[in-house]
Order: structure tokens, then sequence, then C-alpha cells
């Protein structure tokens, strides 16, 4: 079956996560890309050695897609990555700001040499004059935005415990980079597109703000409670074992006091009689719970919980996840072939397979191996790829 951005080319000057997994949605969804890179490679290629001896970062964003080395402050470099560019559908970049518009490749040159070409630039902090220069890695942003001021327990401030500023700036250009090819279509125009880290995590942070800005204050952190509705929080069982349970309407707060916990009258205690009134009592709600369950096992609770139609979840590790039953993995190589499963993608196109086949077989890319030699030994210039003569690491079928 067809992929949905078969025979586009996408040009990506990348580093880190945020755009190397815009373009590896892309690339996903049947586009060939084409990463840019420094002659000592994208950084991300060093942090860690967890996937068989490569970076975990790098293996998971890179998958089948292509790596050339331009110096595009020399002469040489810039022409051959214009050549790349006039030929590309999409072009992405998350250098420092200001970089490239110092090498001439700014988003007037862009929009003047190549008018139907969507350029996507993500950064730290946007265009603010203030904070433009300013290191935007993702730990830093979290405090910036105040994303980590809400996160973590009463007594101590926590990062979330993944790259979500980057995560989230990658999915985003992804979308809006969609939205300008579909525009595109319609009218054969090509867009800038600029998405900052600090943007994506100021927008997410909606609902605190407006508590803050409107209401009673921004709320404080609760671990793994909810800050506003209750009970939705984390209880203990008889053995030592941890339940997350969410209620969401009194309904369900009545049938988890008369069904779940046995106890009918708590439905209807003064102090409880609504989510508000279980908000400012929480603590001895919290308390009237855990008494009851510390004389319940985990399996007796969570079967109740099932019956009953009350959301729930385990509070599971990282080595859960990894034996989960709702997990679906892919097969994934790194930079030397070897090959690990990794987690799906989160899509899936149903009763369709073009998916499937087409990451089967990809890899990694070595650093410039779609660089062409010449016979001299010396890098031919990256242009030699525009006709597909370049070595490509994605080996579909």
């Amino acid at each position: 079956m067809t992929r949905p951005l078969e025979g586009m080319t996408v040009v990506s000057v990348e580093q880190a996560v945020a755009a190397p997994l815009a373009s590896a949605r892309l690339r996903d969804a049947g586009a060939r890309v084409i990463k840019v890179e420094r002659e000592e490679g994208d950084f991300a290629r060093g942090y860690d050695q967890a996937a068989r001896g490569d970076s975990s970062y790098f293996v998971w964003l890179n998958q089948g897609k292509e790596s050339v080395i331009i110096d595009f402050k020399t002469h040489s470099g810039a022409k051959s990555l214009w050549s790349l560019i006039e030929s590309a559908d999409v072009f992405i970049q998350n250098l420092a700001p200001g970089a490239l518009q110092r090498a001439g490749f700014g988003r007037t040159e862009l929009r003047t040499r190549c008018p139907s070409l969507i350029v996507c630039e993500i950064s730290g902090y946007g265009d603010s004059d203030e904070m433009r220069s300013m290191r935007a890695y993702d730990l830093l942003v979290q405090a910036e935005s105040g994303l980590a001021s809400i996160s973590g327990g009463p007594n101590e401030i926590g990062r979330i415990g993944v790259s979500i500023c980057d995560i989230g700036a990658g999915m985003t250009a992804h979308a809006a980079i969609l939205e300008a090819l579909i525009r595109r279509q319609h009218d054969g125009s090509g867009a800038v597109l600029s998405v900052s880290l600090f943007d994506v995590a100021a927008e997410w942070m909606t609902v605190p703000l407006i508590h803050n800005d409107y209401g009673a204050g921004p709320p404080t952190r609760q671990g793994l409670r909810h800050p506003s509705i209750a009970p939705y929080g984390v209880y203990t069982t008889g053995e030592g074992i941890q339940t997350l349970i969410s209620i969401q309407n009194e309904r369900e707060w009545q049938r988890l006091c008369s069904r779940v916990l046995e106890r009918g009258d708590l439905a209807y205690d003064p102090r409880f009689i609504d989510n508000n009134s279980r908000v400012s009592q929480r603590e001895a709600l919290d308390d009237e719970i855990q008494e009851i369950l510390s004389f319940l096992d985990a399996a007796t609770f969570r079967q109740r919980l099932k019956d009953h139609a009350i959301a729930f979840g385990a509070v599971n590790g990282v080595p859960e996840l990894s034996t989960h039953s709702a997990l679906r993995r892919r097969m994934a190589g790194n930079t030397s072939g070897q090959v690990l499963p990794i987690p799906d993608h989160p899509v899936i196109w149903q009763d369709e397979t073009w998916r499937d086949a087409s990451q089967g077989c990809s890899s990694a890319p070595a650093l410039g191996n779609n660089n062409i030699a010449t016979p001299d030994n010396s890098a031919e210039g990256p242009e030699s790829l525009i006709s597909g003569k370049g070595e490509n690491t994605d080996r579909d079928g």
C-alpha cells in the first residue's frame, strides 16, 4: 500500500531530540529524510551506549534516515546544502538561534530561493530578544516554564522523567509540517513555521496558569494525586502493593464506596458529599480509604475495581513496562546493524500494513554513510544524493 508521504524529501539539519523526532515521524510515513550532520555528528549519538553500543535516543529517532556530513559554513558546503534544500519538500532545523541565518540560510533566503518549501525552525525560546540566546535543554525548559514546579511530591520539585518538552516540540512541529503540506496541495505555497520548546510547555501549562491568574492560585505538587479531583491517587493494600484509582463523578464515588470498599456510608458522609468537599478533606478521605484497604490484598481490590467499572492502574516500573501485555514492539537496527526491539509507532492504520513493511528493516545511519567517496577518497558533495545515488540505509523489502 502507498505510504502517505511517499516521494517527498525532507532535509533536516538536526540534533538531539526535537527536530529528529519531527523528521522521524515524516520518515515513518514514507518520506525520504536526509540528516545533515557536522563532522563530529549529532551529539545525541553519544548520549549513552544502551542500544547495544549505540545511543538509545539516536536509535529511537533516526531509523531509516540518510546521514551526510556538511560544513555549510564553507563555500562548497553551502553549495551542497543548497543543492539538497532546493530539491526538498521540507527543511527542518534546530540549531542555535541565528546559526543558519549567519551562514546564508535564513528565512528570507529560503523563501526567496524555494517559494514552495516548507521550512520548520525549532528553537528553545522562539524570537524573544531576552531569551533567544539562552540554552534550552529539556530540563531547563521544564524549569523555566513552571512545569517542574507542579511536578514531583509535596516536599520536592520534580523533573518529568522523559524529555517531555523536546518530545512535545517535535510532535507539534510534525503536526504543523503536515498542515503546511496540506495547504501547499491547494495553492502551491510554502511556509516558514517556528516552534519553540517554551511555547509548547507554556501552552500545556494553560490550566495551572488560569488558576494562578484568575483562581485561588496555582496547583501545589501532589505526587501521584490529582490536585483537583478526589479520590484520584495511589493507595496501598495490605501486602504493600500500590494501586492508582480515579473517580470522575458521583456515580463512580458511590460504587467505589458500596461495591469496592463495602462502606456505603462513606458515600453520604457530609465531609465527602461531592468532589469539592472530598478535595478539601483529602487527608481524612485518604485515611478512611487506606484503613479499609489495609485489610485487602491487591488482587481482590483490583478485581473489585474491574468488576464495578472503577478506573485504576498498577504503579509499574520500567521492568513492568518491558513485559506489559499492551506493549507493542518493532525491530530497530543500530548503526552497526544490530537489531533490538523497541516500542512500536503509536498510530495503527487499521487493516493496512504499509508501516510494518516500511519499518521492518530500517536502521539508524552511521555518521556520513551517505556521503559518496570519490576515487581520491575525499568526500564528494552530497548533491549526488539528489538523484538518489547515495547509499540508502533504508533496506525496505
